[in-house]
C-alpha cells in the first residue's frame, strides 16, 4: 500500500440460482495492493522567496440459511491477531450485528489543522507573511533566533520555534510536527557598507542604492546549508510529492505488513477468505496481492476482508491527505477500513470505493470522506480521524454499507552570473558583485536545487528588487531568470500565501516585478485602493522545469 495509489484487479462470475431458495453468487478481485498517502496534503508544499498494491483475484458466493460454524477457524483468526475479545463483547458483537439501526445524527468529520510553518518571521519579508496568514485565519507557528524580537514584532502569543537554519542542530523535527506547509522568508543579509541611516534609507532600494556586503553568515551557510537543515527538519512533516509507500511491491519487497483474513466468522458466520501473493499478477508482470474467498449471509452473517496485524509503531500520515490505491476490480464495491487504536474490537474509519470491471484504476480515498463506524453503524460520538496514529488496514467486502443499507453491488454474491556571453554592467548589484558578496547567487541556486531534489512539493519565488512600496501595483511574472524590475514585499507576502492553497503553483519556479519602473514611487489612493489579486490567474501560465539553468546547460526548457 502506497500513501498516494492501490490496485484491485478481478474477474466475477456469474449469479447462480439455487433451487433450494438459497441466493449464490460469486465474484473475484485482484488489487495490486499499492497504497499511497496523497497530497503531500496535496498543496502541502515549500514556498521557497512535499508503489503499489493489488488485491487480486476475489471469488465471492454468498448462501443463505444456517451452516455450523467452525470455532477453530474463529480461534485461529483471534491467535493470528493477537488481539482476542472479550467473550461478552462477541456475544454483543452477534446481536448488535443483528438489531443495527441507523444512528439518530450525523458523525462527525475529519478534522484538518495545517499549520503553516514561516521562517525568517521578523525580516522583511517574513512579518508581512505571518500578519496576511493571521488576517486569513491560517494557524501560523514562526521559526526565530530570536525569541524577544519576534514577541515584540508579531505579538507575545506567538507560537514559536526558537532555532537557525544555519545550525541544524537546532532545528529538531519534533518541534515541527503538525506543519504542513511553509514559507520560507530566510535569506541572507546584505547590508550597506558605510553604514546605514536610522530609517534604513539606504537598505530601501529604489530610493537609494548601496556599496553592499554581506552582514552575519554566508550565503552558502543561510541559502544552501541552511535550506538543507530545513527540509531535513520539515520533510516528515510535510510529506513527499510522490507519496509514502505503505503497502506494495517494488523489485524483491513485499511490504512491510502482515496480512490475514478476517471474516464474519468472528460473529457466528462461515465467510472465508485469504491473502496470497501471486508473483506475476500485476499489470507490469511483477508480483500482486491476491484476496479471494467465499461470502455467505448464513448464520447472518454476510462480509469478507484481509486486515494487517497491527503495526508495531504507528504510521503518521498526517503530512498526507489520504490514500491512494492502484486496483483492478470486478465492477463491486469494497471498503478500506483504515484503525487508530490497537484495540481489537473498536471504531474503524470507513470509506467505501467502487471498482471497474477488469479495468486497472486509482482509487483516492482523501481521509476527509472516512466515516467512523463500529460494528457496521456510524458511531457518531467517535473522535475526529487522527492520521498520526495508524493501527492498522483492512479491505472488506461486505453485504452491508451501514447502519443497515445493502451494498448495491452485493448481488448476494539562480543562474545568471555564470551565463555565458551575459554583460553583467547591464544586470543587478548582486549579479555584477556574486563573488564580492561571497557568491550569493551560487548558493540561492543550490538551495533551490535541495528543495527540487527533495521531493517535497514546493514553489520557489524569485521576486526582483524588494520594495517597502504597498501592494496593489499591476505584476509580471516571467520563468528563466531574465527580468529584473522591483516589487513591494507586501506583495510578495501575499503572494507566498495565495501559492500554499495553489496546485497550479507546485513545482513551479518563477520571477515576478511590478509593472512600475524601478524609477518611479508606487502609492495608492486609500479612498480608492485596488483591488484584490487573483494570483491563480498568473499561477496557472506558468510551466513545470523552466529554471533559468538551461541557459547554462545548453539544455532546453521544458513547454
Amino acid at each position: 500500500m502506497n500513501c498516494p495509489s492501490s490496485s484491485f484487479c478481478g474477474v466475477s462470475p456469474p449469479v447462480l440460482a439455487n433451487p433450494r431458495g438459497e441466493f449464490a453468487a460469486s465474484c473475484s478481485t485482484r488489487i495490486t495492493q499499492k497504497v499511497h498517502f496523497f497530497g503531500s496534503r496535496s498543496s502541502s508544499q515549500i514556498i521557497y522567496s512535499p508503489t503499489s498494491s493489488h488485491l487480486s483475484r476475489r471469488a465471492v458466493i454468498a448462501l443463505a440459511g444456517k451452516k455450523s460454524w467452525d470455532i477453530g477457524r474463529f480461534a485461529k483468526t483471534l491467535f493470528f491477531f493477537n488481539g482476542p475479545p472479550n467473550p461478552l463483547k462477541i456475544v454483543e458483537s452477534i446481536m448488535s450485528s443483528i438489531t443495527a439501526s441507523a444512528p439518530t445524527e450525523a458523525p462527525k468529520k475529519a478534522e484538518t489543522s495545517d499549520v503553516v510553518l514561516v521562517t525568517g518571521a521578523t525580516g522583511g519579508v517574513g512579518r508581512r507573511v505571518v500578519d496576511v496568514l493571521r488576517k486569513n485565519g491560517v494557524p501560523v507557528r514562526v521559526l526565530v533566533r530570536n525569541a524577544e524580537k519576534a514577541r515584540t514584532m508579531l505579538g507575545p502569543d506567538v507560537d514559536l520555534i526558537i532555532g537557525d537554519v544555519t545550525k541544524g542542530d537546532t532545528l529538531d523535527p519534533k518541534y515541527f510536527k503538525g506543519i504542513k506547509k511553509v514559507i520560507n522568508a530566510v535569506s541572507v543579509i546584505v547590508g550597506p557598507k558605510e553604514g546605514d541611516t536610522p530609517d534604513r534609507q539606504k537598505y530601501s532600494q529604489g530610493i537609494k542604492f548601496f556599496e553592499p556586503e554581506i552582514k552575519g553568515p554566508s550565503p552558502e551557510m543561510v541559502e544552501y546549508l541552511g535550506m538543507q537543515n530545513l527540509i531535513n527538519a520539515v520533510k516528515e512533516s510535510v510529506g513527499l510529492s510522490e507519496g509514502k509507500l505503505l503497502f506494495g511491491f517494488k523489485g524483491n519487497l513485499c511490504g512491510k505488513f502482515v496480512w490475514g483474513a478476517l471474516d464474519d466468522v468472528v460473529m457466528g458466520g462461515v465467510s472465508e477468505s485469504a491473502f496470497q501473493i501471486q508473483p506475476t499478477g500485476s499489470e507490469t508482470g511483477e508480483a500482486t496481492g491476491l484476496f479471494k474467498g467465499t461470502v455467505s449471509t448464513s448464520n447472518n452473517g454476510g462480509f469478507t476482508s484481509i486486515r494487517t496485524k497491527n503495526f508495531t509503531v504507528p504510521e503518521d500520515l498526517s503530512p498526507y491527505d489520504g490514500v491512494e490505491l492502484r486496483v483492478k476490480g470486478d465492477g463491486r464495491r469494497y471498503k478500506l477500513i483504515i484503525r487508530t487504536s490497537y484495540e481489537w474490537d473498536t471504531i474503524g474509519y470507513t470509506a467505501s470505493f467502487d471498482t471497474t470491471k477488469g479495468e486497472w484504476q486509482s482509487v483516492r480515498i482523501p481521509f476527509s470522506s472516512l466515516i467512523p463506524v463500529f460494528r457496521a453503524r456510524t458511531a457518531t460520538d467517535a473522535p475526529p480521524f487522527d492520521a498520526s496514529n495508524i493501527t492498522a488496514l483492512q479491505l472488506m467486502f461486505s453485504k452491508f454499507e451501514y447502519d443497515g443499507k445493502l451494498n448495491p453491488t452485493f448481488a448476494e454474491g539562480v543562474t545568471r552570473p555564470e551565463r555565458p556571453g551575459l554583460d553583467l554592467s547591464k544586470q543587478p548589484p548582486a549579479v555584477r558583485m556574486n563573488k564580492e558578496l561571497g557568491s550569493i547567487l551560487t548558493y540561492k541556486l543550490k538551495g533551490e536545487d535541495l528543495i527540487r531534489e527533495s521531493g517535497v512539493p514546493y514553489t520557489i519565488v524569485r521576486p526582483c528588487a524588494l520594495t517597502e512600496e504597498p501592494a496593489g501595483a499591476d505584476l509580471i511574472f516571467e520563468q528563466g531568470d531574465n527580468i529584473t524590475g522591483k516589487i513591494s514585499r507586501e506583495e510578495v507576502a501575499r503572494l507566498c500565501v495565495a501559492a500554499l492553497a495553489s496546485p497550479s503553483a507546485v513545482g513551479k519556479t518563477f520571477e515576478v516585478k511590478s509593472t512600475v519602473p524601478f524609477s518611479e514611487p508606487f502609492v495608492i489612493d486609500p479612498s480608492n485602493p485596488p483591488p484584490e489579486k487573483d494570483y491563480e490567474v498568473y499561477f496557472k501560465e506558468l510551466k513545470d522545469g523552466i529554471t533559468g539553468k538551461e541557459a547554462l546547460e545548453g539544455t532546453p526548457a521544458l513547454v
